[in-house]
């Protein structure tokens, strides 16, 4: 399976994802989506959105050959995906007095 991945060095971890396993995760997510039962956070493709989070097995849909994806976080859940955008919103916020989280993530 042909995916395109990129992670960002800035990785934001999920309350159940643990760092010592992240490496065979992003083995998984990279090899086989359908196995790596995590939730993704990624840059929008659309420019009215800033980020968009998903189930890793949507990943074997086709447009995501086409469209690589920049993964700024990984969950272990709906719910967990759902309490990291809420920390890396507060983390902009503090930091740069905003909510532009493409622009955060980024740099």
């Amino acid at each position: 399976m042909e995916t395109l991945l990129h992670f960002s060095p800035n990785l934001y971890l999920g309350d159940g994802i643990q760092a010592k396993k992240l490496d065979k995760i992003k083995e998984k997510l990279i090899n086989k989506p359908l196995l790596a039962n995590v939730y993704i956070l990624a840059l929008a493709h659309n420019p009215e959105d800033q980020l968009e989070f998903f189930d890793a097995r949507q990943m074997l849909q086709h447009y995501y050959r086409q469209y690589p994806l920049e993964v700024v976080g990984i969950a272990k859940d709906y719910d967990d995906a759902l309490h990291l955008v809420e920390r890396i919103t507060r983390n902009c916020l503090q930091e740069r007095g905003d909510c532009r989280l493409k622009e955060y993530l980024v740099c």
